[in-house]
């Protein structure tokens, strides 16, 4: 079924990959295997041959069935289990280090990684751990989080790696998620627009663009393709076969790019962050100042309303609108949704802690017609995006 290479690192819970090979062959999947040095202290490379009848990749200069045989595990890989993956190993991934065959191959290879970590709980609370964790879980790589249970030490603490039948059932939970929404195309606004008035200065806004990445990679993670408007951003978009990225500058430029992919699409996730208002003239020239002028005036005319035009023209597709307020928030996100012909409103309040433009968490409250809102708890971005794909997943199940 699926391409699955297992690196094992050096940790006590290394004899678990074994079960973890056995089981996910059961479930029909190709399994090869990559060793770390420290981890032949604890399991041999010949019980990881006998189980899979081929090569273990444990030293960057042995020459299997191919003269580069790290790259080649990577190549050939469609999913990448790090099991164990112990703190050494973390700390090399988030820093991009490559000084053997295992993390050579893992920084090769163009396929998800999935970590399950098993280290003493001390070694998991340092800092530099949780740091390294957060770099990782920022470069879209999934963490199986251990859990609170009898460490090697002979004590309780957190760090008990998952165990391999969980390991299993979160791999098969993944692969289904992967598959929800192949043959869909999803159309994504992400950032914010600029509008000139003269050839330095802008009107715009603080969107970063996080919430927009977000809903894409989630996208991307269900099997969908995405066509991704994009704005100012402070993120980097992922390079994908499944993604194509159009970038525009002012509200014109967004709701003209998004107007001429609209047809072909079968969902709109309106996450970027327009500008309502533009100058109504553009300097050709710099404005400069003048010793006898302490005030500047500049006219405003209303940009097109990109939500609006679109929602007035959908066919079968799903719209899904978001609406940062600082005030009133679900009074003014109800008028949205019945204003501006959507599915779904998330709205959020971008005055509160810890929500809003630029932060890494937000907390949203879902808006539908006739259906009571939801408020959804704080959560990272990455969450967010998650469950909003989540949503359109349910809704083309349901019309099923």
């Amino acid at each position: 079924m699926t391409r699955i290479a297992v690196y094992v690192s050096g940790s006590v819970a290394a004899f678990k990959a074994v079960s973890l090979v056995r089981i996910l062959q059961k479930e029909g999947h190709e399994v090869r295997i990559g060793m770390t040095p420290a981890s032949t202290r604890f399991v041999t490379p010949n019980t990881f041959y006998a189980l899979t009848h081929q090569p273990v990749l444990i030293d960057l200069w042995q020459i299997n069935q191919s003269p580069v045989p790290h790259i080649e595990l990577a190549d050939w890989t469609e999913l990448a289990l790090v099991v164990p993956a112990s703190a050494d190993l973390i700390a090399k991934m988030a820093n991009g280090l490559a000084d053997d065959a295992v993390s050579s191959s893992l920084l090769a290879t163009r396929a998800p990684i999935m970590l399950a970590p098993a280290m003493n709980n001390q070694m998991w609370a340092n800092p530099a751990t949780q740091r390294n964790l957060n770099r990782l879980i920022a470069d879209q790589k999934i963490i199986l989080t251990p859990k609170t249970g009898l460490l090697a030490e002979g004590y309780v603490g957190k760090g008990r790696m998952m165990e391999p039948e969980d390991i299993a059932n979160q791999v098969k939970n993944w692969l289904a998620k992967q598959k929800r929404l192949v043959g869909k195309v999803i159309l994504v606004t992400a950032g914010g627009t600029h509008e000139a008035i003269d050839p330095v200065r802008f009107i715009g806004n603080r969107s970063s663009g996080k919430m927009g990445l977000a809903v894409v990679q989630a996208a991307l993670e269900a099997g969908a393709k995405v066509i991704a408007v994009v704005g100012q951003v402070q993120v980097e978009f992922p390079k994908h076969p499944n993604l194509t990225v159009k970038k525009v500058t002012t509200t014109a430029e967004m709701l003209a790019t998004t107007l001429d992919a609209f047809k072909k699409v079968d969902a709109l996730v309106m996450a970027a962050a327009v500008a309502d208002f533009r100058p109504a003239e553009v300097a050709d020239q710099k404005i400069k100042k003048q010793a006898d002028q302490d005030k500047l005036t500049i006219s405003l005319i209303k940009n097109p309303d990109i939500l609006a035009t679109l929602g007035a023209k959908k066919d079968h597709q799903i719209i899904m609108g978001f609406a940062a307020e600082t005030n009133d928030l679900l009074q003014n996100a109800q008028a949205k949704l019945a204003k501006k012909h959507a599915d779904y409103i998330v709205a959020n309040d971008v005055s509160q802690a810890g929500s809003g433009f630029g932060v890494a968490t937000d907390q949203v409250t879902i808006l539908q017609p006739n259906i009571e809102p939801k408020r959804w708890p704080l959560l990272s971005k990455r969450e967010v995006g998650q469950r909003l794909i989540n949503l359109l997943a349910k809704r083309w199940q349901q019309s099923k």
